[in-house]
């Protein structure tokens, strides 16, 4: 019997598994300047919501912070926030640079790096690299801003800033002692040549959900016992320790209060509303750095809260901080007795759980790199809640959105409401899911959490998520764009990839050879996701083939820096454009159905039919790129051997696009291998096919292998 794999363990055992998962590394790297925080007149999330704003005013939709984690549904959240003695901003958020202020667009300006997590986030750990010296904002903005698009990025570490090492490595574990006890361990490095001072607040707080007017249930975090307690009416009770520090200045365990609430004074330079308690998001900024200590609370009560320390680190050394979060039904006894021993433990499990991921990569150093690349991916998962209808609506509470938001951007899905857990591209740059993305996300998740993988396919098709008409959202700044129908391809690779990881972990990687469980591929999942998947198929033969001739005008598909026009607006030529990526997205969309359709008419002879179904409109697609409605002309240029766009004018002409790009590649993806073993299992579909090869040449000709 090989030796138990905790995470393994953790991760097989479904009914506990969205336990482990209630905590995790949720919280954003940046919620301002989002679609979702804009009642801009302009729509324009960068200016109605700077950085500038972010340490003062209350978010609506969500949270951010440094090395953050919260509860599955954001009502709790705990981070890291740090001051080196001279910054003008307590750190309490990556900083960055909006749209129109980078060179290149919107870009984080700060080096960070996630190092290790587990699926379950049972074990967590990054670093984040914060200078010795002032934060230079001023001059990232500037040089920013006079570089130009053929210029370099002007980053952190070209303002000499980290010269001659000056500056703190601070690295952040959470290891869960069981699903609701969270271990923080805050360890800081003086990398430089000099004594420096280091401030590190681990923060607590509840997300605003009470200034809205909708649920003005308010908790509170109060001192209870040696630490914290964090209570919300309706929801479950937590306790935070701090470790007492040992800080020149400080009294032991200073903990700090105050009301995640808009500094509406500072901020818009009127008075506080009568109900606004006067303590405000940024009183730990007042505090300490602006010396203002009747900025936070000295009743000992709020909604956020934190332990403050002080050190002054020697060059070489460094200082740790242990912190502790768990719920009611977990509490320990004594919540420092063997915590670093729980912390390395967590860290134990990880190298085991990796050592046996990672068993068929021979070298070390290959896969220290598919161990961090997990480590980004689950990192990089967040909280996103959006609730369209209240967003055009508005808030009872606040003042009421400009009329033209109720016809502006994603007005047509009122029915989209998300409060989940999203695989985010990035939680900085974007700090929301955009579906096709996702999709690549899932492939990369499957090898190690499968269950993790399916979930987020899965949740897009969803009735809170996909349009009535068949549409799945695109992403936040316009969920009517189209991004390229790759759902199904993920959904494929992601269910054999599932079915090779049930048949390793059941062929004894973590229990005896002896109990195997039954290694049936998931069926369930193929079938609920390739029934929401063919009412997204017929939104894109009925809404993107503008003359029904199966050819596609998808809009930008993701290539929005390729093409020589902006594909999502109306030409300056006026017309459209037949796109050879968005036929050849909509020609791979139909092998994969089939294949998909082939696959459950192996358990279910029903779905013969609609294999043979999607073959024949793969081929009806592959006939019209080369003869569109029998003209003889298509988007194959057989002198340059290439596929190019085809530009429809007003007047009825077709000008061929003749640009060398990807779009002209992407007709290659659509490929599908069938094999003798699978067409055996389904004598309707191979009758089919050698019909079509026996009686229609024309269509026959376009597969370019049949029998090899």
């Amino acid at each position: 019997m090989n030796d138990p794999n905790p995470e393994l363990m953790r991760l097989k055992d479904l009914h506990e598994l969205h336990s482990w998962r209630r905590w995790g590394p949720y919280l954003a790297e940046r919620q301002w300047g989002t679609v979702r925080e804009d009642y801009s007149e302009n729509a324009n999330p960068w200016t109605y919501f700077p950085f500038a704003h972010a340490h003062q005013r209350a978010y609506r939709w969500g949270e951010d912070g440094i090395a953050g984690i919260s509860d599955d549904q954001q009502r709790l959240c705990l981070s890291l926030a740090l001051w080196n003695g001279h910054d003008a901003i307590l750190k309490e958020r990556l900083f960055g640079l909006a749209n129109e202020e980078g060179n290149h667009g919107e870009d984080v300006k700060e080096l960070y790096y996630y190092l290790d997590a587990l699926p379950t986030h049972s074990y967590l750990r990054m670093l984040y690299k914060y200078p010795q010296a002032a934060f230079p904002y001023q001059e990232l903005y500037e040089e920013n801003r006079r570089r130009g698009r053929h210029d370099h990025e002007f980053e952190l570490i070209d303002t000499g800033v980290f010269d001659e090492n000056r500056y703190f490595d601070v690295f952040v574990e959470y290891a869960k002692a069981d699903v609701r006890d969270i271990l923080m361990r805050i360890t800081a490095h003086n990398r430089g040549p000099e004594p420096a001072t280091l401030h590190v607040l681990p923060t607590l707080w509840f997300r605003n959900t009470w200034s809205w007017g909708e649920d003005n249930i308010r908790p509170v975090i109060r001192v209870e016992g040696n630490g914290l307690s964090a209570c919300h009416p309706e929801w479950d009770q937590y306790h935070f320790w701090a470790e007492p520090a040992v800080s020149p200045g400080l009294p032991q365990g200073t903990y700090l209060f105050t009301d995640n609430e808009t500094n509406t004074p500072a901020l818009f330079d009127s008075p506080s509303p009568p109900n606004e308690t006067g303590f405000f998001k940024d009183a730990f900024h007042e505090y300490v750095v602006g010396g203002n200590h009747a900025a936070v609370n000295n009743e000992q009560t709020g909604t956020k809260a934190t332990a403050h320390y002080a050190f002054t680190i020697a060059p070489g050394q460094s200082v740790t901080v242990r912190c502790r979060l768990a719920q009611g039904a977990s509490l320990p006894r004594l919540p420092f007795d063997e915590f670093d021993h729980l912390v390395n433990q967590r860290a134990r499990e990880a190298d085991q759980f990796f050592d046996l991921i990672a068993h068929e990569i021979p070298d070390a150093d290959a896969r220290l790199v598919q161990r961090q690349a997990v480590a980004g991916l689950i990192w990089t998962k967040q909280y996103y809640q959006y609730d369209v209808w209240r967003w055009l609506k508005g808030d009872p509470a606040q003042p009421t959105p400009p009329l033209d938001r109720k016809h502006g951007r994603n007005s047509d899905w009122e029915h989209l409401k998300a409060a989940d857990i999203h695989s985010m591209p990035d939680k900085w740059e974007y700090p929301y899911f955009c579906a096709w993305d996702s999709a690549f996300h899932t492939i990369a998740f499957a090898p190690f959490d499968p269950e993790f993988a399916k979930h987020q396919l899965l949740l897009l098709l969803r009735d809170w998520y996909m349009h009535p008409n068949g549409q799945l959202p695109a992403y936040e700044w316009n969920f009517n764009d189209a991004n390229p129908p790759v759902h199904a391809w993920a959904v494929w690779r992601v269910f054999q990839i599932d079915r090779k990881h049930r048949q390793v972990v059941q062929a004894g990687q973590m229990v005896n050879n002896d109990s195997l469980e039954d290694t049936e591929p998931d069926w369930l999942f193929l079938e609920r996701a390739f029934h929401k998947l063919m009412i997204n198929f017929t939104w894109w033969v009925n809404r993107k083939d503008a003359q029904g001739r199966n050819v596609f005008q998808g809009g930008f598909l993701g290539l929005d820096n390729i093409g020589v026009f902006d594909r999502s607006h109306p030409l300056p030529t006026g017309g459209f454009i037949n796109q050879s990526d968005g036929t050849a997205w909509m020609a791979m969309y139909s092998l994969n159905l089939m294949r998909i359709g082939l696959e459950l008419a192996t358990h279910d002879p029903a779905y013969e039919d609609i294999a043979i179904k999607f073959f024949e409109h793969f081929l009806g697609i592959a006939k019209a790129m080369t003869d569109m409605a029998g003209k003889g002309i298509g988007l194959w240029d057989e002198v340059d051997g290439f596929y190019y766009d085809e530009l429809n004018l007003p007047d009825g002409r077709e000008v061929p696009l003749r640009v060398r790009s990807l779009v002209g590649l992407i007709p290659l993806f659509a490929v599908e291998v069938l094999e003798p073993e699978l067409l055996a299992k389904v004598p309707q579909f191979a009758a089919r096919l050698r019909w079509v090869l026996d009686n229609r040449p024309d269509l026959a000709a376009l597969v370019s292998r049949w029998f090899e």
